[in-house]
């Protein structure tokens, strides 16, 4: 599918969202659309003046789209400490841009206080500086073509990401970090920037991901976690296209109905457009329309009528119970 200049930003912009707001829920960290949508936006020199109240936010937004920028540049140890530094320096407490150092064991662990269990222990913190320069090695090292370029590039991000996370080595921030070098490493690979969001993926089943990278950390033999890793890529990859045929709809609507629809539908719109294809969940009623444009019952019923009755909603219900859902289907 060929996309214009405008599209494939909208398009970018769509799953850079994504990507930012997954992979900080993995790690139990939630934040707002919005903010996340401004600092992307400001990263790809589209910004409005918006403030950006959150440091973290706008931290893990600009490691995601530097690393686009940055994916045909050869891999290296200044370059992986800038992504930490980036992403860790509004974080009180963390030596952002450095590795660890802490003598303490570096566990990965769950459960409760007093009732955790131990995933996975790291290397000493001693050893992190030769790990990673063994990584590195590893990684720009060409490899012999045994597969074609697309199967060589997931198993070199599989690798990649596994061989990361088991050197774990900062002291917070590795699964970011960790997932962020996938992506760079299937860019790099491919030689040219993905467009697709494998923490959408992973977060859906966040213990499928945690119980895959335990196994693969336990023993030598990874295939399954290749494929398991593998799989991951591919189905960000169909998310993608979707969310690329849903972009394209969404212009191509707004280019049917712009001219026809006030700026209160218009924001209804766009806030039910937020949530995907199939807008609101339990569709748009009344008193949603009423709460988002912050106007009367009468001129949200009146606009609905419009809306209906122009092909835009299509009505299920009656009285009292009646809800609209958005038809995007031009």
């Amino acid at each position: 599918m060929g996309l214009n200049q405008d599209l494939t930003r909208q398009t970018q912009l769509e799953i850079l969202i994504s990507e930012v707001m997954k992979t900080s829920e993995i790690e139990g960290e939630y934040m707002s659309r919005i903010g996340v949508m401004f600092s992307i936006r400001k990263n790809l020199g589209i910004s409005d003046g918006h403030k950006i109240a959150d440091k973290r936010v706008f931290g893990v937004a600009t490691l995601m789209t530097i690393i686009k920028e940055q994916s045909q540049q050869k891999l290296s140890k200044e370059m992986i400490l800038s992504w930490h530094k980036i992403l860790m320096e509004s974080y009180p407490g963390i030596n952002a841009g450095c590795w660890r150092t802490s003598a303490e064991p570096m566990l990965v662990i769950s459960g409760a206080l007093g009732r955790e269990i131990v995933h996975y222990q790291a290397p000493p913190s001693t050893c992190v500086e030769n790990e990673m320069q063994q990584f590195l090695e590893w990684f720009n090292t060409p490899k012999s073509q045994h597969a074609d370029d697309i199967t060589a590039a997931l198993i070199k991000a599989a690798i990649a990401h596994l061989y990361f996370e088991s050197i774990h080595p900062f002291e917070d921030g590795n699964g970011r970090i960790g997932r962020a070098l996938a992506e760079f490493t299937l860019s790099s690979s491919l030689k040219g920037p993905v467009l697709l969001s494998m923490s959408k993926v992973i977060e859906k089943n966040k213990k499928q991901y945690y119980d895959a990278l335990k196994a693969a950390q336990s023993q030598l033999e990874i295939s399954d976690w290749i494929l398991y890793f593998t799989n991951v890529i591919l189905e960000a990859q169909r998310d993608a296209r979707d969310t690329i045929e849903f972009t394209v709809k969404k212009t191509r609507f707004f280019d049917q109905y712009n001219l026809i629809l006030n700026d209160r539908q218009s924001k209804v719109i766009n806030r039910m457009l937020q949530s995907g294809p199939s807008g609101f969940e339990g569709g748009m009623s009344a008193a949603k329309y009423m709460s988002i444009t912050k106007t009367s019952k009468a001129t949200a019923t009146r606009d609905l009528q419009h809306l209906y009755q122009t092909g835009i909603f299509e009505q299920q219900g009656a009285g009292r119970s009646v809800r609209y859902n958005l038809v995007l289907s031009v």
